[in-house]
């Protein structure tokens, strides 16, 4: 059985994606962020550079890097850099 996450796109990730957020299915077991992250890249080569950069958070907290586990229902936060005054 398979549920999703969603991720939600911030700054240049979001323009790399074309999207604020999507739902992505991982197992019932869970995943890591870079699993559910790597496949999105692949569909969308423009967020690979983004990401090598970012900083993530799960649920709202954010996490050491990308070996970070989701669950089902969980929330995934792409921060990119962020520049400006």
């Amino acid at each position: 059985m398979k549920s999703s996450v969603r991720v939600r796109f911030f700054a240049t990730a979001r323009e790399a994606m074309g999207a604020a957020s999507v739902d992505r299915e991982v197992p019932a077991s869970g995943s890591t962020i870079g699993a559910v992250l790597s496949g999105l890249a692949e569909e969308h080569p423009r967020l690979k550079p983004v990401l090598k950069g970012s900083r993530f958070v799960r649920n709202g907290r954010y996490v050491g890097g990308p070996r970070a586990r989701v669950a089902p229902g969980d929330e995934i936060g792409v921060h990119p850099p962020y520049s400006g005054g």
